[in-house]
């Protein structure tokens, strides 16, 4: 059998890792137990966590116990990394419903049941502290020094880093600690932009048990340009279908450039490194193939093999001229608002297909937005009651961006 590390590296998951080779070994001889931190920010993960929920997949499968950590605690400060500012402060109350929301996500993947997988919140730890006693037995393990060449406090010292979210490395180093002293924790997997965190909860370990744990990171998902995916017209990519549809979620990966095929397949799918190749191999506009199946495959992983062959048809219908309304987006309105008219620019940044007057003036002056069909001609086109047929419209963007519009 395949060691899962040869299979990660494979397919393209693995970034950094703190000791290769002693890695790949112990990955290879015992079942270890990882974990990896969510942070409950919003009441919903969006793609960029999707891949860390198929790499701890794929060592769950394997045969190693994953910890998903939820920070419940660490959410009521904030990580710094990657932000140019500090992020909102969130009440207790806001943070346990996003944490009972990303719990219901994560069983998508990862099996809970007896025995398996272990879902924890570092606030069952960190918010009984007594801070003095954390300073003594925590704080006087860090240097401060060494904390300010850190990567995640680099680029907010020129803008300002509050002594706050300086802490957030001391807390999440700790988790890792608490999870080894309890679970016998040995690995923390995340993001690579959570290396320098990672780096020093792993020294934490070391300084205060003399135990060797290990980092790894994964790639984050970004195009061929470098650019994160997961960005549409109304903001990330949400795995709530009440934030972002099934049938939208299908369309974005039925739409990424060719380029970006074969590193979604690998990254976001089980399809086997074979077929992959096999698909990767695909030309011209047979590589449509390679993208239906991607979208398929990803969003019966996240909404289920019944949405997913929903939201299919609906895409398959609408290219061959046909229409399955049941699954397209729409946005209902006060039928009010079409008896005085509404200027077509308004309009397509009210129901999210723009956002801008300037992006909306673009897409009409090149043909690019259609009213059932028909062509909208001109930026002052207003669209009132006339233009509906049995109180809805079917607005599309380019060749394959379709909203309703409900009275």
């Amino acid at each position: 059998m395949q060691n899962v590390f040869d299979a990660l590296m494979e397919r393209g998951y693995i970034k950094q890792t703190t000791h290769e080779e002693e890695i790949r070994e112990l990955l290879g001889k015992e079942n270890v137990t990882f974990y990896i931190g969510f942070d409950p920010t919003a009441d919903s993960l969006h793609v960029g966590h999707f891949i860390a929920m198929m790499f701890m997949a794929h060592m769950q499968r394997a045969g190693h116990r994953p910890i998903a950590l939820v920070g419940g605690g660490t959410a009521m400060i904030g990580d710094p990394s990657g932000r140019t500012d500090m992020r909102k402060m969130l009440t207790k109350e806001d943070i346990a419903h996003n944490v009972n929301s990303i719990k219901k996500q994560l069983s998508k993947l990862i099996d809970f049941s007896e025995g398996k997988a272990i879902l924890v919140d570092n606030a069952d730890w960190l918010l009984d502290l007594n801070y003095v006693d954390f300073l003594r037995e925590v704080g006087s393990h860090f240097s401060v020094n060494r904390m300010l060449t850190a990567e995640c406090f680099k680029q907010r010292l020129e803008k300002g880093l509050s002594f706050l979210e300086f802490n957030y490395m001391l807390m999440q180093g700790y988790d890792f600690y608490v999870l080894n002293e309890k679970y016998n924790c040995k690995m923390q997997l995340g993001g690579d932009d959570q290396w320098s965190n990672m780096i020093a909860g792993m020294d934490l370990v070391r300084r205060k048990s003399s135990k060797q744990v290990y980092a790894m990171t994964c790639t984050l998902l970004t195009n061929s340009e470098g650019d994160k995916m997961g960005k549409t017209a109304k903001g990330a990519l949400w795995l709530d279908p009440e934030k972002t549809s099934p049938y939208e979620f299908y369309q974005y990966w039925r739409n990424v450039d060719d380029a970006d095929v074969d590193k979604c397949l690998r990254l976001l799918t089980f399809v086997p490194m074979d077929e992959v190749r096999k698909l990767n191999a695909l030309e011209g506009a047979e590589i449509n193939k390679a993208k239906e199946i991607l979208a398929f495959e990803v969003t019966k992983l996240i909404h289920g093999e019944e949405e997913a062959n929903k939201a299919q048809q609906a895409a398959k219908a609408l290219f061959s001229g046909g229409i399955d309304e049941g699954s397209i987006p729409f946005t209902e309105m006060d039928k009010t608002v079409f008896e005085k008219g509404i200027g077509i620019l308004d309009l397509l940044k009210d129901i999210n297909l723009t956002k801008s007057n300037s992006e909306g003036r673009r897409l009409v002056e090149q043909g690019g937005i259609t009213i059932d069909d028909i062509k909208v001609e001109s930026i002052d086109k207003q669209v009132t009651l006339d233009d509906f047929k049995d109180g809805k419209i079917m607005i599309r963007k380019g060749k394959k961006v379709y909203h309703q519009v409900r009275i």
